[in-house]
């Protein structure tokens, strides 16, 4: 496993070159694992932003003008470069990201996927045709792209939310300005090197690194096209407030509070291995994870049993720890934040606390980490605040209903809506869960319903605050804009050549062959 050796100095990356960090004011990068400082991080200037989006709009003159197999091929050796170094990928993630190992291979696995899926690019951006419109007229819609675009990756996700913006905005002829989070970094700077390697023009993707100082500067540049972001619901109402102002488009997404519903009919095996996965996979931290647990009153009291037993069996630890399930929260902050809403929970919503996962006993050599256990409230109503509050850790709320109808309304009432998952085998219950659910993502019998890259990622409501959701068609449908052609066509001249023409054309004739060209 991959321990650092040497203090890790987070850089930019601009026209394909690793810029010197020493005259810019840092910022310390943390082992979640274990809550030392493994390097530090450089905290960009608006001045900073500003060069790598002048860097991207000269690179994007050229590169919109590469035939589009070309960005294709450029996107399927990426994917094979991430093939080729998978687990010194995965290993960076779980670093400084402290995503259990296991996971970290999962996740670069998903991207590997989503590449697969954007190398599909000149399939997907096919525009349409309309002939014969009229006489001698036809209607052409032609997919192009737009300029330079800025992304902004949240700690959870530093290599997902890469493969969910930068292929399909380069892929399409864009080129990208794209920020990690601070807290994760890592990752990008391993693929500043494959973009390198590989061979993509300079320019095509600039990597700042900071905090939200270097973002400042995009809205009232004209030369950038949108804006994408995946984070709280708040920040992207920031954002679309801001690039609606400048009128740019925005691809942003939000929180989420999502519920796992489990019916009288429950396959118990099936829901326990999606229960764990769903609740405490990525230690929580998922805008998918499960965080309300709603159970029939038929088997409420077995369900829960049954979850606290198995909580109670899962093991935390670092996240190079093979041996071990679950890792760290991502800091200090994180940590504190989450012990604190189970405070609340306890104190001031009266929930009771079945499972209390706050401080656990750790060894000693990564007693300094961001650990929280796993936790479970059970006797929770939906106008608790651990109810409505979306905690991103490893805390379950339990909640006991009678009627499919009442749980359906409170997640009708949530102002977010990103996922919910129903566990039954009755036809009946499954229909109406999806029809019913105003979420982005349904699951049937799966604990976390994030759909694979073909399709659309993305919830509605304050979950999705923006024009598109990511990856599949609507990746491609947010970093183009169509351009609509009308052609009117007619012969050379209405003399010589249309006597010609139809000197050429006589004879038999069967009715599949006739040009649908008048003269």
């Amino acid at each position: 496993m991959m321990h650092p050796s040497e203090f890790i100095q987070i850089r930019n990356f601009l026209d394909g070159e690793w810029q010197d960090s020493e005259q810019r004011e840092q910022m310390p990068l943390y082992d979640p694992s274990t809550g030392k400082q493994i390097g530090q991080v450089p905290l960009s200037t608006q001045q900073d932003s500003t060069a790598a989006i002048e860097s991207c709009h000269e690179a994007y003159g050229t590169w919109r003008c590469a035939s589009v197999a070309k960005r294709a091929a450029f996107i399927f050796d990426m994917r094979q470069a991430m093939k080729d170094n998978h687990e010194d990928l995965a290993q960076s993630i779980a670093l400084d990201q402290a995503k259990h190992i296991s996971e970290a291979r999962g996740e670069v696995q998903r991207v590997i996927q989503i590449l697969e899926t954007a190398s599909g690019i000149p399939t997907l951006m096919q525009g349409e045709t309309v002939d014969n419109i009229a006489g001698n007229i036809v209607g052409r819609v032609i997919k192009q792209p737009l300029g330079v675009f800025c992304g902004v990756a949240p700690f959870n996700f530093p290599a997902l939310v890469f493969g969910w913006f930068i292929p399909f905005c380069i892929g399409t002829g864009n080129t990208m300005v794209f920020k990690p989070s601070p807290l994760s970094p890592y990752f990008m700077q391993k693929m500043g090197a494959i973009f390198n390697d590989i061979g993509l023009p300079p320019g095509v993707i600039n990597i700042i690194n900071g905090d939200h100082v270097p973002t400042l500067s995009w809205y009232d540049d004209p030369r950038v096209a949108g804006i994408c972001m995946v984070g709280s619901s708040p920040t992207a109402k920031k954002i679309a407030e801001a690039a609606g102002k400048a009128g740019k488009r925005t691809m942003l997404l939000g929180g989420a509070k999502n519920y796992l519903v489990v019916m009288e009919d429950v396959q118990m095996d099936i829901w326990i291995e999606d229960f764990i996965h769903s609740c405490y996979g990525s230690a929580g931290q998922r805008c998918l994870s499960g965080s309300i647990v709603a159970i029939h009153e038929d088997v409420h009291d077995q369900v829960l049993e049954k979850i606290v037993e198995a909580s109670r069996k899962v093991t935390y630890g670092s996240a190079m720890d093979p041996e071990v399930y679950m890792g760290p929260v991502i800091s200090a902050e994180a940590r504190d934040r989450i012990n604190g809403m189970i405070e609340i929970g306890r104190l001031e919503d009266r929930a009771t606390l079945v499972l209390d996962g706050r401080d656990p006993d750790m060894p000693p050599d990564i007693k300094d980490g961001y650990y929280v256990a796993p936790t479970i409230f059970s006797d929770v109503t939906a106008d608790m605040q651990i109810a409505r509050t979306e905690i991103f850790g490893p805390v379950v709320s339990v909640m006991k209903f009678s009627n499919l109808d009442d749980i359906l309304a409170n997640i009708q009432a949530q102002p977010v809506g990103n996922g919910a998952c129903i566990f039954t085998q009755n036809l009946y219950y499954t229909e109406k869960f999806i029809a019913d659910a105003n979420v982005g993502m349904v699951g049937v019998n799966v604990g976390v319903p994030a759909p694979h890259p073909y399709l659309p990622f993305g919830g509605i409501k304050d979950s999705l605050i923006g024009t598109n959701k990511v990856q599949g068609k609507d990746g491609i449908d947010f970093f183009t804009q169509n351009k609509i052609a009308t052609v009117r066509f007619s012969p050379p001249s209405a003399g010589r050549h249309r006597a010609d023409i139809r000197t050429k054309a006589a004879g038999p004739q069967s009715s599949d062959t006739r040009s649908c060209v008048p003269d």
